[in-house]
């Protein structure tokens, strides 16, 4: 294999990894070089405040954050350093296994940030000897890049540097570090990472971006990838480089090829990674976006991009009650918007959401990285701009998503609806794809109990040419049909075509024909209409219409990790810990039975789903069926 495009091989040839683009392929403009060098300052500088500014790290000394941080910092002094051993490097390509390098690898991460917060805020030296310890273990390793993103281990074995989310994490970091403490730091240590993040991520970054050498995949990639890299490269360069011309090298190609990470979202600004990603990778925009604004004084300004805007707002616009989000795509059934970025968002693009706007005043986040945690608890570009003069107080009855597909319904102004639901057409060539045209979620009170699966636990399975042989993945553990004996099939053709919509203040309708998800000769139709009602305490109808040209099998499913009951009326009870819906089934064209199964496959939540499988008692050439869902 050639040197420079193993990565590019090996995921570009999954559809779920994002799209790669033929635009902003040309070199970087050498004019817009010289004029972002003009806006930039005499000498590189980093995000947050160096140790020595004592009252701006003195505030946090009246916070509990101070004896958090303490807390955990004293904790691993003299402890040993998680060892990261060749065997274990290995074990990726061997077995599949990701978590068994990742885990120590994290960990060390997590060590290096506590030592250094507790540095920061105590300002007495006892924790420098260890956090140089963990440096040094870091810069000693072979590679900084995952096992997983190094299947062919030529980063491993020393023929080739690659740049990868974690990689460039770990370089944004060790350089914050030596931004923030300095000389604190042993004057080898500060050597060392000069010289590895030079080594490992300046050099290679320049060589690519001037095309020297093959670029890695997600220089042109539309997802989460581009995102994260750009930000954590121009973090390091902004930080450690002295040329203000070098430095603006990297910030005009990060102008530049950002452009790409954009062009993922749809017009309307959904997301197809899902919320979890959007923290990820839009969140790293958002990072990226105030690193270049105060290096350049506001000069430079990715956030005031009007092709950022609806991006910004899937955050909000996606929740579909009170703390609750769709785990469409790889999401964890949990996932939701970091508090920090939301407030930050709102108040720096003017967006207003009231409850977010008070994130930074609540208890101190001790999960963030120190990038983040620089960016959000010292000045920002948002911290000082005013609240809103006309604050968004609630959620709109409705998000329509009409370029992806996703209608997002909510109680509104109705007093009495405890039911919101997303509803997904979509298409089976998104990012983090699953098989899912037709799929949805319905949350009752502040549970949800009707899922989409979300997603499992990543090996090298998930990201190859098996991936659908998943059951949380394919269409067989998501709330859809099975056509014919036949699961959804993979491709942007496979889709949810709308055929109708009608949005009022009580009632939203929309019906998609999914009859080009199934490769089924005989089907004739396949539509899918969803009515949800605000009357009352709310409700969800679902009806399947189903026709073929000679006699076909046909099931559809319900999909939930909460208890289920099959009562006596042939009804269905959902019960979480505080709320349960009733589910009243209706065919036509057969009888049917339901089928109980669990999805065995290891999944990254508490439990593994139920899929309650309606299926008609015989092969129909029409069927109509009708799921009723009511708190």
């Amino acid at each position: 294999m050639k040197q420079g495009i193993h990565l590019s091989i090996v995921w570009a040839i999954v559809s779920l990894q994002g799209t790669l683009v033929s635009a902003n392929t040309q070199a970087i403009d050498d004019g817009r070089i010289q004029e972002i060098a003009a806006m930039l300052p005499a000498s590189p500088t980093g995000l947050g405040r160096p140790i020595s500014d004592r009252q701006a790290w003195g505030r946090f000394r009246r916070m509990p954050l101070y004896r958090e941080v303490l807390k955990q910092a004293e904790g691993l002094l003299g402890k040993e350093i998680p060892d990261l051993p060749d065997e274990l490097y290995l074990e990726f390509s061997r077995t599949g296994n990701r978590t068994g390098y990742q885990r120590p690898y994290q960990q060390r991460g997590v060590r290096m940030k506590w030592l250094a917060l507790a540095e920061c805020l105590e300002n007495r030296g006892r924790f420098l000897p260890d956090l140089n310890a963990v440096i040094r273990s870091f810069c000693q390793m072979r590679t900084w890049v995952y096992p997983a993103h190094d299947r062919d281990l030529v980063n491993f074995k020393g023929e080739q540097i690659d740049i990868d989310l974690f990689s460039s994490q770990l370089a944004s970091e060790l350089a914050t570090i030596n931004y923030i403490l300095g000389d604190r730091l042993d004057e080898d240590v500060r050597r060392l990472i000069s010289e590895n993040i030079r080594t490992r991520i300046l050099v290679p970054f320049e060589d690519m971006a001037n095309r020297k050498r093959p670029q890695n995949f997600w220089f042109s990639i539309t997802n989460n990838w581009n995102a994260v890299c750009l930000a954590r490269v121009t973090i390091a360069a902004l930080t450690m480089l002295d040329s203000p011309s070098e430095r603006a090298f990297y910030i005009a190609a990060a102008e530049h090829y950002s452009k790409n990470f954009l062009r993922g979202f749809t017009e309307d600004g959904y997301c197809t990674e899902g919320i979890g990603y959007w923290i990820y990778g839009f969140g790293h925009y958002a990072l990226l976006a105030e690193t270049i604004s105060q290096a350049t004084s506001g000069g430079v300004e990715l956030l005031d991009l009007p092709n950022a805007l609806r991006p910004a707002r899937y955050g909000f616009e996606i929740e579909i009650m009170e703390g609750l989000y769709p785990p469409f795509s790889d999401c964890g059934l949990t996932a939701s918007p970091m508090p920090l970025m939301m407030d930050y968002l709102s108040r720096r693009l003017g967006f207003g959401y009231a409850k977010w706007e008070k994130a930074r005043a609540r208890k101190i986040d001790t999960t963030l990285c120190l990038c983040y945690f620089s960016m959000f608890y010292f000045n920002n570009t948002a911290s000082s701009r005013p609240a809103a003069e006309n604050p968004i107080l609630g959620l709109e009855p409705r998000t329509w998503f009409d370029q992806a597909g996703v209608l997002i319904c909510r109680p509104g102004t109705s007093e009495s609806c405890r039911l919101g639901v997303a509803l997904k057409g979509g298409h089976n060539d998104e990012h983090h794809n699953h098989n899912d045209v037709g799929s949805y979620v319905v949350a009752v009170g502040k549970e949800i109990l009707l899922i989409d699966p979300g997603t499992e636990q990543y090996t090298a399975r998930t990201f190859s040419a098996q991936r659908y042989e998943s059951n949380l993945l394919n269409s067989y553990g998501h709330p859809v049909p099975v056509v014919a004996g036949k699961l959804q099939q993979t491709g942007r053709e496979a889709r949810g075509r709308v055929v109708h919509t009608e949005f009022t203040d009580d009632v939203d309708t929309i019906t998609f024909d999914l009859s080009s998800a199934y490769d089924v000769p005989e089907l004739k139709k396949l539509e899918r209409t969803f009515v949800y009602s605000r009357e009352g305490n709310g409700s969800l109808i679902v009806i399947d219409e189903v026709a073929f040209s000679e006699e076909q099998s046909f099931e559809t499913a319900l999909i939930t990790t909460q208890r289920h009951e099959l009562l006596d009326d042939g009804s269905i009870r959902i019960s979480g810990k505080r709320e349960s819906a009733r589910i009243n089934i209706i065919v036509e064209g057969s009888n049917y039975d339901i089928q109980a199964e669990t999805i065995e496959e290891d999944v990254r939540n508490p439990s593994r789903p139920t899929r309650l499988g309606i299926r008609l008692a015989r092969p129909v050439t029409q069927a109509k069926v009708t799921v009723q869902v009511v708190p």
